[in-house]
């Protein structure tokens, strides 16, 4: 299923490739994507809807066996705080439901931060903006798509 997302690695002239899996309501993790999708959870990267208090929303994109340090990302972001988004406005605020969000599409443009260690990998794969597909493309590719701002803010 061509997304949003897709489209918009198209026009960038963008090489992707499309991974579709069987959705598990109740198990929307980044472990079992990567599971699905035939990849390590440190290269299927998930990505998280904050609020700062200074930059207000802000993404953070994360690899999917790490946990997000929020003071980390605060400092990252120039905010003093971060906190997650609640879940009830993730889609207002992005267009997109939990499982499938993504930077590529969303219905604002907000700061995005991507965690350094995506640039370990020769492939990564981040959510296409639909649950059950998953685009999976070169990490340099997807920084230049969604300008992120590389940093450390993530721990095993």
């Amino acid at each position: 299923m061509k997304t949003n997302a897709a489209r918009i690695l198209d026009e960038l002239s963008i090489t992707y490739r499309l991974a579709e899996y069987e959705v598990d309501l109740e198990d929307l993790s980044a472990e079992t994507v990567a599971r699905r999708v035939g990849l390590p959870a440190e290269q299927v990267f998930k990505t998280l809807v904050l609020i700062g208090d200074k930059t207000g929303p802000i993404f953070a994109v994360v690899a999917g066996d790490a946990e997000l340090d929020l003071k980390a990302l605060a400092r990252v972001s120039t905010n003093k705080h971060v906190e997650l988004a609640p879940l009830k406005d993730v889609l207002a605020m992005t267009g997109y439901v939990r499982g499938g969000v993504t930077v590529l599409g969303a219905k604002k443009a907000y700061p995005v931060y991507c965690e350094e260690e995506i640039g370990l990998h020769d492939l990564v794969s981040i959510s296409s903006g639909a649950r059950g597909t998953q685009i999976i493309l070169a990490p340099a590719d997807y920084l230049r798509a969604t300008g992120a701002v590389m940093g450390a803010f993530a721990r095993r």
